[in-house]
């Protein structure tokens, strides 16, 4: 079961502008090898959202689960195992693309990660950074703030009240 962080209750952050979430959302962040990209993440959600919703910190390891509890995540998990059982109650996936790509990440992302992740009857909202030896054709050479920016407004066009 995940575990609760010190402050489940996180200070509110300014919103969206307009943005009233539908309910209280669990949004499953997912990340690897030392975690910064799930923390980015995290911290720019806690900063949009506030408390209004709860972020599920899932990582493919301790590293990575614990950067993403110091950036406020309400809950967190590790290993693949753990993210098979609580990513079916999660309503948002977020993290690199890579997630979904077995044996991506230096190996952390094991196939049946990648394929808990695809299974996932979610939103997911997956951003087109790797480490891997692989081009993403039609991408803009954005920075990882502005990719995870847009990723974060997208999000809130699909769970906000119009």
């Amino acid at each position: 079961m995940p575990e609760n962080s010190a402050s489940d209750k996180a200070a509110s952050g300014p919103r969206i502008s307009g943005c009233i979430p539908r309910d209280r959302t669990i949004v499953a962040v997912i990340d690897g090898l030392g975690g910064e990209f799930g923390a980015a993440i995290t911290m720019e959600l806690r900063k949009i959202f506030g408390d209004a919703i709860e972020i599920w910190a899932l990582g493919a390891n301790s590293t990575a689960t614990g950067m993403m509890m110091k950036a406020k995540a309400n809950r967190g998990a590790t290993g693949e195992n753990a993210i098979r059982v609580y990513l079916p109650g999660a309503k948002v996936v977020m993290g690199p693309i890579a997630i979904t790509w077995a044996n991506a990440m230096m190996g952390e992302i094991t196939p049946g990660l990648a394929e808990a992740v695809m299974k996932a009857e979610t939103l997911k909202f997956l951003i087109p950074i790797s480490q891997e030896n692989i081009t993403l054709v039609g991408q803009k050479n954005e920075t990882l703030s502005i990719l995870i920016s847009d990723a974060i407004r997208q999000l809130a066009r699909r769970m906000c009240l119009p």
